[in-house]
């Protein structure tokens, strides 16, 4: 299985292809991170194949919980809408509202898509393998993991992947979890839209294969 073509961790604590970002902080009020609606959203699950922790709310700031919002847009219900300057994820609903999730985003914008997209697979547990070109970019460091890597707990896709693809092309981007909550809401990654592990199940949940997908631009003036 591919995945996005620079994001990915190699076992503990070796970290390759920029995954490893910054340590956690607290960023989170305590109202909000102890709020018990938040609280049970991000629980741990015990129901999979491997165990989904609990999200440490204090280090996520509050306005990238998941959360039902007004949104006008001319995009019709069902359709995936990435904003990467707000670092919003939205799902499009009926009568102007829609399902916001935060995500971390690609940092340098070269590597970042955007357009429009499908979801042409969706994976639970996804597991990765290096794509040819970074294999010819990197021969060291990518060669030997050719054969991929199995999903898992400690797979940096997390539980769930949408892939998206154009004219039926994999673009090797995807909308994911992630090993590191903290990062939502910044220029982190490298390329592939980060969601929060629960969020990126319940958003699985909520689509199905051949759902639209709009990434819009990335600014350059945008704030991390």
């Amino acid at each position: 299985m591919s995945i996005c073509r620079r994001s990915f961790i190699v076992g503990l604590p070796l970290v390759l292809g920029g995954c490893a970002t910054q340590q956690p902080q607290e960023l989170a009020p305590k109202s909000s991170a102890d709020d018990p609606y938040y609280l049970t959203m991000y629980a741990a699950i015990d129901t999979e194949p491997f165990a989904v922790p609990a999200i440490d709310l204090k280090q996520v700031n509050p306005r990238f919980y998941r959360q039902q919002v007004s949104y006008h847009t001319g995009e019709k219900p069902g359709t995936i809408v990435v904003d990467p300057n707000e670092r919003f994820c939205y799902l499009i609903q009926e009568n102007g509202k829609a399902m916001r999730y935060g995500v971390g985003v690609g940092k340098v914008e070269a590597f970042n898509f955007q357009g429009e997209a499908r979801i042409a697979r969706k994976a639970e547990w996804p597991g990765w393998r290096p794509t040819p070109d970074m294999i010819a970019r990197d021969p060291e460091r990518y060669g030997p993991l050719k054969d991929g890597l199995p999903g898992g707990a400690g797979n940096p896709l997390g539980p769930r992947a949408l892939y998206l693809y154009r004219d039926n092309l994999d673009t090797y981007y995807r909308l994911h979890g992630t090993v590191e909550p903290w990062t939502i809401g910044t220029k982190v990654s490298s390329g592939c839209i980060r969601l929060l592990n629960q969020d990126i199940m319940d958003l699985y949940n909520r689509v199905p294969v051949g759902t639209k997908a709009v990434v819009m631009p990335s600014m350059a003036v945008a704030t991390s």
